[in-house]
């Protein structure tokens, strides 16, 4: 690849702890200096970088099946194998329609009902004397509402701790820089995590195949596709672990931005609180969180502001040639919606909080079909979306239906990788309504 431009190599630990810093200036520096296309090396590995909404499109459509997710994403192999994410092409589409019947319309239907009463119940516990990290009690609620929604456990069961403190495990050890379980370490935790996952949710499936269920488990372990195919015990397992993972943090992350935002912006906490009261007392229903145009925005905003997937690797599987640059077969890339999405060649001021920019008057995020993509794209596409938007929708609600937000102490500075949090947490004071 020495064709490709790219900034000069510091020896032994190359550009990890300068993108680690900044991964966001760098990168924007970065294209600046040597365009849309160059080469960086971190963690010991040469990526190629492929900038812009039109390299999005190109690698995430991939329509000569070139480019693999489960090369990309290959350091989570130890911990969540088999899941889509870790597929491509034929045998990823094969599993995905099966996952479709996990989100299929009435299944969601029965996961708001569920989620509706267990959150109102979850955020009557925060204080509204005294300020609280906010990105520690979502966390901690998003955990404890995945086992009652995705799981259908009692929200303070015995079980339900340790499935909590296991998926808090994994999640540190995808992350971690040291890839083999050496004993303490949080791969050696993650890995004993995982071991204790499966073998809990194992013991659960043939209850589940026979009474079923209304959480995502006892969905996915009756879930088929068009023609009746249904999962293995071990493809059940594999698909599970990854989604409750990707469901947790993901979430987590996009509210921790939003109560940031609104808590800096009264006025659009104000347009939000009054969209609440429009909808009287009435149930959380579909058309209720329909209605919520206002909050939709303010989602999509944070989605813009601070994904939580910033950077999407993938693998070449062939040679190919892109913006001038032939790029040979086994190369790893990188993609990289975050800093697309801030733009100025898409955006107007794109640093700035502003969901009205998401208005059908404006719709700047349709300048492009993947200048707006925090889902990603393509085969590979986030199939979670429309639950983490429901999911958001009745959080703000039900919180908004009850206090106020107030930063004691203002917004807080943002880590992008590997997952996105803000510094310090983020300490905030809820009022009573």
């Amino acid at each position: 690849m020495s064709h490709i431009p790219g900034p000069p190599v510091p020896p032994i630990i190359g550009h990890t702890l300068k993108i680690a810093k900044d991964s966001y200036g760098t990168q924007q520096d970065y294209i600046r200096r040597y365009g849309p296309v160059y080469k960086t090396k971190m963690l010991g590995v040469w990526r190629v970088n492929l900038c812009g909404p039109e390299a999005l499109e190109y690698v995430l459509l991939d329509k000569e099946k070139i480019f693999s997710s489960a090369g990309g994403w290959d350091a989570l192999q130890r911990i969540y194998p088999g899941g889509l994410i870790l597929q491509d092409f034929d045998g990823h589409r094969q599993n995905r329609r099966i996952m479709m019947a996990a989100f299929r319309a009435s299944a969601i239907r029965d996961y708001r009902e569920r989620m509706g009463n267990v959150m109102a119940d979850l955020i009557a516990t925060w204080p509204d004397d005294r300020p609280f990290d906010f990105y520690t009690a979502i966390k901690s609620l998003t955990l404890r509402m995945g086992g009652a929604v995705f799981m259908g456990l009692p929200l303070d069961g015995a079980l339900a701790k340790k499935i909590n403190r296991a998926i808090t495990d994994e999640i540190r050890a995808s992350v971690t820089l040291i890839r083999q379980p050496i004993p303490l370490t949080p791969m050696w935790h993650g890995v004993r995590g995982r071991d204790f996952l499966r073998e809990t949710f194992r013991k659960m499936i043939p209850e589940r195949r026979a009474a079923g269920g209304d959480d995502f488990f006892s969905q996915m372990c009756l879930a088929t596709d068009e023609d009746g195919h249904g999962w293995s015990e071990d493809e059940i397992l594999n698909q599970f672990n990854l989604l409750i993972m990707a469901a947790h943090d993901t979430t987590a992350t996009s509210m921790t931005v939003m109560m940031a935002a609104l808590g800096a912006h009264p006025n659009w906490q104000q347009r939000l609180v009054e969209e609440v009261e429009s909808l009287g007392d009435a149930p959380l229903n579909e058309e209720a969180l329909g209605r919520m145009v206002e909050t939709d925005k303010v989602f999509r905003e944070a989605l813009r502001l601070v994904p939580p997937v910033p950077f999407i690797p993938r693998m070449a599987t062939r040679d190919f040639h892109w913006k001038g640059f032939d790029i040979p077969a086994g190369t790893s890339l990188a993609l990289n919606p975050g800093v697309t999405m801030l733009s100025p060649d898409l955006f107007t001021n794109p640093t700035v909080f502003d969901p009205d920019r998401f208005s059908p008057e404006r719709a700047e995020d349709r300048i492009h079909r993947f200048a707006w993509s925090p889902f990603g794209g393509g085969a590979h596409k986030c199939l979670g979306m429309h639950f983490a938007t429901m999911q958001v929708k009745l959080f703000m609600a039900t919180l908004l239906r009850q206090r106020r937000i107030a930063l004691p102490q203002g917004t807080p500075a943002w880590q992008r990788m590997p997952i996105p949090k803000p510094k310090g947490g983020l300490p905030v004071l809820l009022a009573k309504a």
